[in-house]
């Protein structure tokens, strides 16, 4: 199968959500334009990005909540529960470490590093952070399949290299700084500056 884009990625995300909220409200089917609205796109983007994947939907009827979002979720890959260690325990790493909406998506913070030796030691939610020199002893010991990179952009890169290095296929990259990476290794940037330069646009801006 071909790559999907990783805007599409993302709005399979939107609408899978939708779906699930749907589903908690007793909804048994929904149109590509209730999709669309959800995603900001159009009721043709929402076909396209569904019929890259297979056949969805009846003509006249719409999607079925429920297997529609069964079928999201094991395009996403959620049908498993996912090992991640955090990098940082800065402002950013120790808010991600608190937030349960990760558990809930199958996503387990397993640990928490620093290389502060006045953080090392310290408890970060239910996470005691550890020194990350030693980071790639603990994912020989017991692997991770995502880790998120909170440090400051001067040292994001080289930790990317140790992590991949060590045998880490997906990062998630809150410093201000792109990440060089092989091929085979996934890269999601969060740059919070960034999106609010363009929220910033959208003010000065505004769609007629």
């Amino acid at each position: 199968m071909r790559e999907a884009a990783a805007t599409t990625v993302r709005r399979l995300s939107l609408y899978l959500r939708f779906l699930e909220q749907s589903e908690a409200e007793g909804v048994a089917t929904v149109a590509s334009t209730a999709l669309a609205a959800r995603a900001g796109a159009s009721p043709a983007q929402v076909r396209k990005d569904l019929s890259f994947f297979g056949s969805f939907g009846r003509r006249g009827v719409g999607y079925s909540v429920p297997l529609l979002a069964a079928r999201l979720r094991e395009i996403l890959g959620l049908g498993r529960r996912y090992r991640v260690i955090l990098i940082g325990a800065g402002r950013v790493g120790t808010a991600l470490a608190a937030y349960p909406g990760f558990a809930a998506r199958g996503f387990d913070v397993a640990a928490i590093y620093d290389v502060a030796p006045a953080l090392v030691g310290t408890r970060v939610n239910e996470l005691i952070v550890r020194d990350a020199a030693r980071v790639e002893a603990d994912l020989a010991a017991v692997p991770a399949a995502i880790a998120v990179i909170a440090t400051p952009a001067a040292a994001a890169q080289a930790m990317a290299d140790r992590l991949v290095k060590a045998g880490v296929r997906a990062l998630l990259n809150f410093a201000p700084v792109p990440l060089a990476v092989p091929p085979g290794v996934a890269v999601s940037d969060v740059n919070m500056a960034l999106e609010l330069e363009v929220l910033s646009y959208g003010l000065k801006h505004p769609a007629p």
